[in-house]
């Protein structure tokens, strides 16, 4: 049932751009053909951002943020929750790559780099949390194992959001397009809503006409538009056709676009140290900052960092470094005792 109604979805989104463009479309059927099946194995779940809520006296704020970027310490978590719902309702598996986040909308795609070895990996959220003081991220047990601190517990890591991949899976959840788009029979969407039920597709058959080969290429005799054979709207939504069909050199591109939880690892450059700090806080005057620096003092040392945002600034307030996440947890504990919730571990 949860398979068929994804491929429902997948043919109301075709309809929605296979005049516009060919890449497009089987980025879409590639993304949600994959989305279909992950969803089948964990029991299905729903689109979610939320309110706010309190854990342990601290209120978070769950909101879409396509430019989340943040650094900080990864956790992971696995038997004791195996088996149990996520807070957009699948069912967590521990041997599936899935990652808890506090805010970010449910499902979205992150990019998790371990800034220790260089590895990244591609990972869905589908889960709330954690609430120990101090973690930016909770993956899954097979998720830690990929990245290379199973053992270790914990991991210094960059959090990205995948903004391209993120929108997808948000249409796909709900049965609809992007926010702001409408398509026949169907209402736009309320980005802030918590969940909308999947509106039922409407008729329609799928066709399929092959293209030309892009300008500067050479097509095959299995590429060009006399010899490839009429697929079925079945075909069609699997993309196997469609990408069977585009040159060698489309066809790598498309799959290096389409970024899902896979279990693909990559490695990038990393700093050779990394550093642990207590960040307080980040303020747009000086003063502000100042003042809690020296409130802060008597912790241990301080410092004044000045960042670019947007096109203003911020002045950040940190404590450190520290020379592992033990003692950063420690420090981390006092400065929120001293009146300062919001504060957190960044790894620079």
């Amino acid at each position: 049932m949860v398979v068929n109604k994804f491929l429902n979805i997948v043919i109301i989104l075709l309809l929605s751009v296979i005049l516009a463009n060919c890449s497009e479309t089987q980025f879409i059927a590639n993304l949600m053909k994959v989305g279909a099946d992950n969803v089948g194995q964990t029991g299905g779940g729903r689109y979610k951002v939320g309110g706010p809520y309190q854990i342990k006296g601290i209120w978070y704020r769950p909101r879409i943020d396509y430019q989340y970027d943040q650094t900080g310490i990864a956790s992971w978590y696995g038997p004791q929750f195996h088996g149990k719902l996520t807070a957009n309702g699948e069912i967590f598996d521990m041997n599936l790559v899935s990652a808890a986040h506090k805010t970010l909308p449910m499902p979205s795609m992150v990019r998790v780099t371990n800034l220790r070895n260089g590895k990244a990996l591609n990972i869905r959220l589908n889960d709330r949390g954690p609430f120990a003081h101090g973690r930016i991220i909770d993956l899954s047990k097979r998720a830690a194992q990929l990245l290379g601190f199973e053992r270790a517990g914990t991991a210094p890591v960059r959090v990205q959001l995948l903004e391209r991949e993120s929108r997808l899976l948000a249409s796909a959840s709900q049965g609809v397009v992007l926010p702001g788009t409408q398509l026949p029979g169907a209402g736009p969407v309320d980005a802030n809503s918590s969940a909308q039920a999947p509106r039922s597709a409407p008729s329609v058959s799928v066709t399929r006409q092959a293209l030309p080969p892009p300008t500067g290429t050479q097509s095959s005799p299995q590429s060009s538009p006399q010899s490839s054979p009429q697929s079925s709207p079945q075909s069609s939504i699997n993309g196997k056709d469609e990408a069977d069909s585009l040159p060698d050199r489309k066809r790598s591109r498309l799959a290096e676009t389409i970024k899902l939880s896979d279990e693909k690892v990559s490695r990038v450059a990393v700093k050779a140290n990394t550093q642990i700090y207590v960040q307080a806080g980040a303020f747009s005057k000086f003063v502000n900052a100042n003042r809690i620096h020296v409130q802060l003092g008597s912790l241990g040392p301080s410092i004044i960092s000045r960042t670019k945002k947007g096109k203003g600034r911020l002045f950040r307030v940190r404590l450190g470094p520290y020379p592992d996440v033990k003692t950063a947890d420690g420090i981390l504990a006092r400065v929120m005792g001293s009146g300062f919730p919001g504060a957190r571990i960044v790894v620079d």
